[in-house]
């Protein structure tokens, strides 16, 4: 592992280590890169979390997870003790509003968390490339560990690129039932075409422009038209009514949970008649899925 933590002190911090990671709503963008053949996602962070707390215990090396099936975090913990050369055991205990299965990066904000709790026991945020190196280890992820819109391969638990920040968007989300497993999905062969991949490559640089530029509209069509060519991996049932839905009340496009179960109507507060689009948006997904959640999108500070 290239990556280094520094450590202060002789492997003890405070008491115990926090800390706490946002998920994602699906993607903005999912695909393969014609240039690379890498697979590919544009992440977009909400205002949903994981909280991950480390619990030392000097006295032997047995870690613990509760809840007890979060088997992957507590393998997360071994490999982050032992790059640190930390010769101590201890318990994570994980809280998150996150649901799982469903798209919205749990397992990686879980990941990601525990590896900063840890860190933050033992006085040092591990860098972003560090836990990238550790995830590697358990499965693919997403860019959570990046407080930005990030252009991410996935597969490889690498960062492409930091895309920066936009103004909040409002998520009116329906869950179309079920769990997906990441790690098998991402098995699965994704027998893109090359013109289909000069396709994705074509949005990525479009969907970085309009994340430059706050171009929001533009967004919201590029995370339409990336739900509709995932049709053929992870097909969406309500998708053709979700997008009917978002063109009657005049919302910014739909983004899909492109190895998940989610689907989502993308609305701008800036927009003048945003209440009543919301309260419209609302009640069709209502009708159409009969389960309806808000979620908010992250807006970071920018230097």
């Amino acid at each position: 592992m290239t990556q280094e933590l520094r450590v202060t002190g002789n492997c003890v911090g405070d008491t115990h280590g926090t800390s706490t990671v946002f998920g994602t709503f699906g993607e903005l963008l999912q695909g393969v890169l014609y240039e690379n053949d890498l697979d590919f996602l544009v992440t977009f962070p909400i205002a949903c979390y994981t909280t991950a707390t480390f619990h030392p215990d000097t006295a032997n090396r047995a870690i613990s997870v509760y809840p007890r099936y979060k088997q992957k975090a507590l393998k997360l913990a071994r490999l982050m003790l032992d790059h640190c050369a930390c010769p101590i055991g201890g318990t994570i205990r994980l809280e998150s509003s996150l649901p799982e299965g469903k798209g919205l990066a749990s397992s990686s904000a879980d990941l990601v968390a525990t590896a900063r709790a840890i860190g933050n026991y033992l006085g040092h945020e591990p860098h972003p490339a560090l836990i990238e190196t550790l995830l590697r280890e358990i499965e693919p992820s997403d860019g959570v560990m990046y407080s930005s819109i990030v252009a991410f391969y996935h597969r490889k638990v690498q960062l492409r690129e930091q895309l920066g920040s936009l103004p909040s968007l409002t998520i009116v989300g329906i869950d179309e039932g079920g769990e997906v497993d990441t790690v098998e999905f991402n098995r699965i062969p994704k027998l893109f075409s090359a013109a289909k991949k000069q396709e994705y490559e074509r949005l990525l640089v479009q969907i970085a422009s309009a994340i430059q530029s706050k171009d929001v509209s533009t967004v919201g069509q590029i995370a339409t038209q990336s739900a509709l060519m995932n049709q053929k991996l992870q097909p969406k049932r309500t998708l053709d009514a979700m997008i009917a839905i978002c063109q009657s009340v005049r919302g910014l496009g739909v983004i899909a949970a492109h190895s998940g179960t989610m689907l989502g109507l993308l609305l701008s507060p800036d927009a003048p008649n945003y209440r009543q689009q919301l309260m419209d948006a609302r009640a069709a997904c209502e009708v159409l899925a009969g389960n309806v959640s808000i979620y908010h999108s992250l807006c970071f500070d920018e230097e």
